[in-house]
Formats: C-alpha cells, sequence, structure tokens
C-alpha cells in the first residue's frame, strides 16, 4: 500500500491508465465513448459516489457537469466548499447504452476501481448518491428514501469511512421539495468531517474484504425510482480525460 501523498497520487494515475482500455464488460467496452474515472481532489476527505456516466459525461469525460452538477456546486459552495475540495465518481465507469440500468455483473467488474479510489484517496465520509451507489457501497437492499441522512461507519473494500448516504441531485430536478432535504442533509457534512476517523481495520495480506463488509448477492434489489442518466448528470464539459484525476 503506497504509504505518502505523492506515492498515492501515482497509484491512482495508474488506476485510471488501467480502467481507460477495460474490456471487462464487452458491451459497455464496445459502445462507450470515455471512459469516466473521476475526478476532483485526489486527497480529498469528502468523496461522492454516483451511479454511470449519461450521454454527454460519455463524450466529455468528467463526472457530474450538467444541471444536476450545478446543483451538487451549489449545495457545496453553501457549505463552505467547491467541487476541488472533493472527488467525485460513479459506481460504473462506463455509460450502459441507451442509459439502461446497471446489469449487476457489471457493478461486480467495475467494484474494484471504486474499492482503489477509497484505498487510494483515503476519504473520511464518502456521499452515496442514489440507490445504486447506496446499496452497492452498504451491501444491502435498503432504498435510499429510508437511509439518507443517517451516517454509519462502514468498511469498504480495506478502508473504514462514514457513509452518508443523500438523494442524488438530480431527484430535486424532477422533485423540488427534495432541494431542501438534500440542503438538510447537505449542512451536517462539516460536523461529519469534523469527527476523528473511524478505526481503520488491520491490514491482511490477499485479503478480500467485500463491499459494505458483508456479502451481497443483489446491491439492486428492490430499486426505488431514479431519474434516467443523461437527466441526472447532463452535458458535462471540460478538460481531456487526463484531467478526470486533477492530477495531470
Amino acid at each position: 500500500m503506497p504509504s505518502t501523498k505523492e506515492e498515492r497520487r501515482e497509484a491512482l494515475k495508474a488506476v485510471y491508465h488501467q480502467a481507460k482500455d477495460c474490456a471487462q464488460c464487452p458491451q459497455l467496452a464496445a459502445t462507450r465513448t470515455t471512459v469516466v474515472f473521476g475526478n476532483g481532489n485526489a486527497d480529498a476527505d469528502l468523496m461522492f459516489v454516483g451511479e454511470a456516466p449519461g450521454a454527454n459525461e460519455d463524450k466529455q469525460g468528467l463526472p457530474f457537469v450538467g444541471q444536476a452538477g450545478k446543483l451538487l456546486d451549489t449545495l457545496l459552495g453553501e457549505i463552505g466548499m467547491a467541487r476541488p475540495d472533493v472527488f467525485v465518481c460513479n459506481t460504473l465507469k462506463c455509460r450502459p447504452p441507451g442509459n439502461r440500468d446497471p446489469h449487476p455483473a457489471e457493478i461486480e467488474a467495475c467494484q474494484e476501481y471504486l474499492l482503489r479510489q477509497v484505498e487510494l484517496i483515503q476519504p473520511r465520509v464518502i456521499c452515496t448518491l442514489g440507490n445504486f451507489a447506496t446499496k452497492l457501497l452498504r451491501g444491502d437492499p435498503t432504498g435510499i428514501t429510508r437511509l439518507h441522512g443517517r451516517e454509519e461507519v462502514r468498511v469498504i473494500g480495506r478502508r473504514a469511512v462514514r457513509l452518508y448516504p443523500i438523494f442524488h441531485p438530480a431527484a430535486a430536478l424532477y422533485t423540488p421539495a427534495n432541494v431542501e432535504v438534500l440542503r438538510t442533509d447537505f449542512a451536517r457534512l462539516p460536523e461529519l468531517l469534523a469527527l476523528d476517523p473511524p478505526p481503520q481495520p488491520e491490514p491482511a495480506e490477499d485479503a478480500v474484504v467485500p463491499v459494505g463488509g458483508e456479502d451481497e448477492d443483489s446491491p439492486r434489489a428492490t430499486p426505488e425510482p431514479e431519474p434516467d442518466a443523461d437527466e441526472r448528470e447532463l452535458q458535462p464539459v471540460g478538460p481531456q480525460p487526463p484531467a478526470q484525476l486533477g492530477l495531470f
């Protein structure tokens, strides 16, 4: 495990280069334009995990820079933070064709990239945005409506974090009342970030630690309504894909 900030950054770059040529999911590899690895501060205390890239993100290579991304930026600004302070990514790094839901096999194939991001960025708090990310990282089918705004310590891969489920910002584009729910949940983030980091598990050689610290047969069981991918994350703009990490 890399021990210094510089070593972790270099390791994260290596994971990015591995992911950008990934072909584990033949359909996704054949239909994508760009692998959307993530964007932001590679040393962030706060990490956001969404679902999957939309059509425009697939073209531009950056997550959450449409209407949902603008709302995310607004809510961050209200708590004294900005996008460069956090790291933003998705459970899938490739756009599902036609903006269909991610298949369980795709989530399983892609989760190692997410686990490596968590391990190398070392966030204190992970906000899961919506149902898919919440169910995956908790290893449990409970939906976001019941869980939003309720933090818990979870082991994600090899790292213990405070997992904090919140509604996907795009949900507020469909249901304006959810903006206030999001605002209330966001307001707790400074408090959570000020807490001491949770104790880390003892390192184990070659141990396979499941996401959420539990077995997970179906992270998407009993899904609740989610906006479609194009509406969740619209019209990303920005530099070419290497800027995804904020490191190049």
